[in-house]
């Protein structure tokens, strides 16, 4: 659950820092005093859009931190472990917006991207907004309301899962069958171009060994003249040859070394020369010897080469690469040449599948069914309490044409709802009075919410439009709802706040210079006079104060 909430520089907050507790946390305050302010910087640090103008006048930036508990949060938990950003009970989530248009986000300290605070934002805070209503009119959100009622996770990404196998097992289908159809012609090509290079018979490096040896033949005229000439200065003239004269240094620097032994280093570096010499010599023999001019012999390379190369333009390769293509040929036409047996194997997996789908799509829809009756019997409850008398709520479940399968199910889900007793339910979508849609999306908001695994919900004035006794029953689902959940209500009714367990009164200082947000968290004599206000407006009499409370009174009772 969420413990505390540092705001500093956002919109007109200078610093602002909150603890909260379990149970229901009322936030009251005029209107325009900051309560969305408080929320904007909640929506901030778990992952919303950055803006420049959120950042406070006459500041270079706006910094959010929140801390959560999260001891018994074992789905939270063992996501930050995956991600390896554990620390332990606790988790905190900080932004930091500059005015330079920079947003950083930190999980524990540690930088992450918006995705991943965004990702695990939504595990620990359900926002439930004033307009959530509108949202409820779509089909996709009414079907993702039922599930998460329902929590049959599994069945959702069994279907999901076979419904992606399935999908690739059909395009591969209709790629093979398409193909099969041109496949005559494509095997006649194919046949054609393995046997020209299977009569080619490359190897993987023959290309290149046979560059190596046309520069070789080519060339050999120059190579057999620069090893004899090489040949006659290490050994030809006896008196001027290399390793005769290197001899001769050898001789007489041996003869003087008794007299200085400092010479003898020098000797052994020109013997280890000589050694290399005669070595070299005996190469250059051998190599001559390898050596002729072979015309017969260059012209069949350049013969091999010049297939090889042709063959390459053909195919539009690099000549080294005809090996691989070759490969590639083969396999296509073994592919082709088995066609049929590849044909009948996907068949026989996609009736497989098709069947693992729609057993799978059954079961699904079998469990939604069956939530369905039990949302339907526990908001149609709610809505008699809210002043809808007679009014019935009822999930719509059909099923999909059978081409017209999804990741998500073969149902068609639609909330249909009457607010008046004998009426025939009609879809959400279309119920004529704004008030009676706001308090049937306010008993659908608090009975999913009940089966929420989220810790803690934020209800943003969704008991706007209605009043009176109504407002109190709406107030105590709430308290109801905190004995499980920490709750948090912006409310600008007294009948709800006087419901809560915790109480934080919003409000505005202004002096000629500057407006600030801040927030007082109220004693019981703080909230009977907030209460007051709240009934009376500006004058507050001793008859309000009674009344106030007396309502607190009432709800402590309880």
């Amino acid at each position: 659950m969420l413990l505390h909430l540092t705001i500093r520089n956002f919109a007109i907050i200078d610093a602002l820092e909150l603890n909260f507790e379990s149970g229901l946390t009322a936030l009251t305050g005029e209107t325009g005093a900051g309560k969305s302010i408080l929320l904007g910087a909640l929506d901030l640090v778990l992952g919303d859009r950055a803006d420049n103008d959120s950042i406070k006048q006459d500041a270079d930036h706006a910094e959010i931190t929140a801390e959560f508990d999260i001891q018994n949060n074992e789905s939270v938990s063992s996501w930050l472990v995956e991600q390896s950003l554990n620390s332990d009970t606790e988790c905190i989530l900080r932004r930091r917006v500059s005015r330079d248009g920079r947003s950083r986000a930190y999980i524990n300290g540690t930088p992450v991207n918006l995705q991943l605070i965004r990702e695990l934002g939504e595990m620990l805070i359900d926002i439930h907004g004033q307009h959530e209503h509108q949202s409820l009119m779509k089909p996709v959100v009414q079907r993702q309301l039922l599930d998460d009622y329902a929590n049959h996770t599994n069945l959702i990404e069994a279907v999901s899962n076979t419904y992606v196998q399935l999908k690739l097992v059909s395009e591969q289908l209709q790629h093979l069958e398409q193909a099969s159809s041109d496949r005559s012609n494509r095997l006649d090509l194919l046949r054609f171009q393995t046997q020209e290079l299977d009569a080619l018979a490359l190897t993987s490096d023959e290309y290149e060994l046979l560059n190596e040896q046309h520069s070789r033949l080519a060339h050999a005229e120059k190579l057999i003249t620069a090893v004899q000439q090489s040949l006659e200065s290490l050994e030809g003239d006896e008196d001027l040859n290399i390793q005769s004269n290197l001899s001769r240094v050898i001789n007489t620097l041996e003869h003087i070394t008794e007299f200085d032994e400092k010479l003898i280093p020098t000797v052994s570096l020109l013997h280890e020369a000589l050694v290399q010499i005669n070595e070299s010599i005996s190469l250059l023999r051998d190599y001559g010897d390898s050596l002729e001019l072979n015309p017969t012999e260059l012209n069949n390379v350049e013969q091999r080469l010049q297939v090889i190369l042709d063959l390459s333009r053909k195919h539009h390769v690099e000549p080294e690469t005809l090996p691989e293509l070759h490969q590639q040929l083969l396999q296509e036409l073994n592919d082709l040449d088995h066609a049929d047996e590849r044909l009948d194997q996907l068949r026989a997996e996609y009736k497989t599948l098709e069947q693992t789908y729609t057993n799978a799509a059954i079961a699904l829809s079998n469990s939604r069914s069956k939530a369905a009756k039990k949302l339907n019997k526990a908001i149609t409850e709610a809505m008699q309490t809210l002043g809808m008398s007679g009014g019935l709520f009822s999930i719509k479940i059909t099923q999909h044409d059978h081409d017209k399968r999804t990741a998500h199910g073969i149902d068609r889900i639609e909330f249909t709802v009457t607010a008046n007793s004998g009426q025939t339910c009609k879809a959400l979508s279309r119920v004529a009075s704004g008030g009676e849609l706001a308090r049937i999306s306010l008993a659908i908001q608090m009975i999913i919410a009940s089966q929420a695994r989220i810790p803690t919900l934020i209800f943003d004035e969704v008991d706007s439009g209605v009043g009176g006794g109504i407002a109190e029953i709406v107030g105590k689902h709430l308290r109801t709802l905190g004995r499980n959940n920490q709750v948090v209500c912006i409310t600008h009714l007294p009948q709800v706040a006087s419901q809560a367990h915790y109480h934080m009164r919003v409000h505005k200082r202004s002096d000629k210079q500057k407006t600030s947000t801040h927030v007082d968290i109220l004693s019981r004599q703080q909230r009977i006079e907030e209460l007051a206000r709240m009934l009376s407006g500006v004058d507050i009499t001793q008859q309000s104060l009674a009344h106030a409370e007396e309502m607190i009174t009432r709800a402590e009772s309880c």
